[in-house]
């Protein structure tokens, strides 16, 4: 897979954590070993998956929530089809919220801002491997977070100058977006 470039804005948010974006500045082992002894509580994970009307895909999270411990790894999937008879390359983009929870969400491995290249008619499923860090559970502006959504929107790329499509309009107002994972519209 080929890494298109991203836009500064995705590299400070994963930086800083702002709009919800997780942040990845610890290594997993560090941050699995520094949750040993830490007060821990179950949250729930719920999945949202969005596609720009520019991408004919069918993205959808395989499960609609995930309960888990603060501390434990968590491996989730979302399933994306081709819905033409060409291939198509799509980028995605996340966030979590609530936005104060992006902090304590760590993704160890997925799917986002990588090229993905579905061929004709094909399905797939995309793996994102997490981390929401026990230290939520202590801080006083998350402590009472229970419930956390994990968004992915998927972008078409333009597979001649590699650039995902644009994010604003020309009077930089946001792109208009679909969602595709309603109940009736599952894979």
């Amino acid at each position: 897979q080929r890494r298109v470039r991203v836009p500064l804005y995705a590299a400070f948010c994963q930086a800083t954590g702002y709009g919800g974006t997780v942040q990845r500045s610890q290594k997993t082992e560090e941050m699995l070993a520094a949750a040993d002894g830490k007060p821990r509580k179950r949250v729930t994970v719920y999945f949202n998956a969005d596609v720009s009307p520019h991408l004919p895909w069918k993205f959808v999270p395989s499960q609609r929530s995930i309960q888990c411990e603060t501390g434990d790894t968590v491996l989730a999937f979302f399933r994306a089809t081709n819905k033409t008879d060409k291939p198509i390359v799509g980028i995605s983009t996340y966030n979590v919220t609530p936005m104060k929870a992006g902090l304590y969400f760590h993704k160890i491995q997925c799917f986002c801002f990588d090229e993905q290249r579905l061929r004709p008619n094909e399905t797939v499923e995309m793996p994102v491997f997490f981390y929401i860090d026990p230290d939520m559970v202590t801080d006083k502006n998350t402590a009472d977070i229970d419930n956390l959504v994990l968004s992915y929107t998927f972008f078409l790329v333009d597979t001649e100058t590699g650039e995902p499509e644009r994010l604003f309009d020309e009077s930089n107002k946001p792109c208009l977006l679909y969602t595709s994972d309603a109940a009736d519209d599952r894979i």
